[in-house]
């Protein structure tokens, strides 16, 4: 017998008050719920986001009537994020959220608290709670395990590193708080088999169960007709979407743009980064910024590419990018980095490099062969539908919960995967 089921999603950030790929998911997940008969209760720190330099504007983002979004600010503004980021609990928020977890739900997940509530807001409310990591903030003060923003953490220097970042040494960490998390959640989410390593070589041995993130698809009509529209681009080009942060590793491909001639670079995204890009790429005309793009605009930009190009230089778990591009019928080339090799050698929908000769090969081999890009771009698309589509996910999530609440020996959820 399906029954809807009361989800809470506690995040520091949710559109459109988010910076990256978390709080993008968060609202994806949300939403697909909500679709599904369930109501979804969304609380995030709007202190959090002004804080660090966020910028008030217009929702792009509209949520099913069945999501409620809490919002939550405080009189002490940004003193707020910074209690908790000091001190491992919700502080000023504690009030507000222990309210709104009074209503009781079935299902508590939290994702990126590291601001809305730190470790000590998972002991507020009951239900089944899940963890998604969406970074290594369990493992890393810095949630990236870049050391000293240089490269790839694989030994702990926390200390040195936070300063090196300009951070205020977080000394809960030290106190034995966050090893308490693993009591208090029934299962941490994984999205990829990546981040699951990464986190047993970072001394994190709590369960971990894997169910890679999704994007929903493009809208359908819309799809059908760039497909079916001539190209109007006079130049090939090949697309960035993503953060402009250093991790990125846009830095390292900008200079290869610079002397070829055969396709531009466009660049979507906004980031504390971009300055520097801009200097490094001045004077070149085939490589243009193009700031934040949503919906159609963005879909537009994916569709025509002949790659997505993901340079990252950390060990960045997933990305969103990927599947998006998928969805769109446009092949990846990424850095072998992190968790990128996982997904792309999972679909067979993309080109893995790892130096400058590798991508330029790649580049080359898309544009001189149209069969190549086609057949790879099918190929992901077909690969998105059984990975990384909202109805696999939710397919595993719903059994996940189930498979908790039996063992809790409470009735059991049934959720067909019909509804979906």
């Amino acid at each position: 017998m399906k029954r809807s089921l009361r989800f809470c999603m506690i995040s520091t950030f949710y559109p459109p008050y988010s910076y990256g790929g978390d709080g993008i998911f968060v609202y994806h997940l949300s939403n697909a719920l909500a679709r599904l008969g369930n109501s979804v209760d969304v609380i995030h720190c709007l202190d959090s986001y002004h804080a660090l330099g966020g910028k008030v504007c217009e929702n792009p983002y509209p949520n099913h009537p069945n999501v409620t979004v809490h919002s939550l600010k405080s009189p002490y503004g940004f003193l707020s994020p910074l209690a908790t980021q000091q001190t491992g609990h919700p502080f000023f928020k504690a009030a507000r959220i222990k309210a709104i977890l009074n209503n009781g739900f079935d299902v508590i997940h939290y994702h990126n608290i590291s601001l809305v509530g730190g470790p000590a807001v998972v002991k507020l409310g009951q239900g089944i709670k899940l963890y998604t990591t969406h970074e290594y903030w369990l493992v890393c003060p810095m949630h990236l395990l870049f050391r000293f923003n240089k490269s790839e953490c694989t030994r702990r220097y926390c200390l040195p590193c936070s300063l090196s970042y300009r951070r205020i040494p977080q000394l809960w960490r030290y106190s034995g708080l966050l090893k308490q998390i693993e009591k208090h959640i029934d299962m941490f989410i994984a999205p990829s088999h990546f981040c699951v390593k990464k986190h047993r070589e970072m001394g994190f041995n709590a369960p971990m169960a894997h169910i890679p993130n999704f994007v929903p698809l493009p809208d359908g009509t819309f799809s059908n007709i760039l497909q079916n529209t001539p190209s109007e681009e006079r130049r090939p080009y090949f697309l960035y979407v993503g953060r402009l942060e250093k991790i990125k590793g846009l830095q390292t491909i900008i200079p290869l743009f610079q002397r070829y001639p055969k396709a531009e670079l466009r660049i979507v995204g906004k980031g504390n980064y971009e300055s520097d890009l801009k200097k490094l790429a001045k004077g070149s005309s085939n490589i243009r910024f193009l700031g934040y793009q949503h919906g159609q605009a963005l879909g537009k930009l994916y569709q025509k590419a002949i790659a997505v190009i993901i340079p990252s230089i950390c060990f960045e778990i997933s990305s969103l990018v990927i599947p998006e591009a998928f969805t769109h019928h446009t092949p990846v080339i990424a850095k072998k980095r992190g968790g990128m090799p996982e997904t792309i050698e999972k679909s067979g929908a993309g080109i893995l490099f790892e130096d400058e000769f590798d991508l330029m090969r790649a580049m080359n081999a898309l544009i001189e062969k149209p069969a190549l890009r086609h057949d790879l771009g099918e190929c992901g698309h077909r690969a998105y539908l059984r990975n990384w589509s909202a109805q696999a996910y939710l397919k595993k999530y719903f059994e996940l919960i189930e498979n908790i609440s039996n063992e809790r020996s409470k009735d059991g959820f049934n959720q067909s995967e019909e509804s979906l």
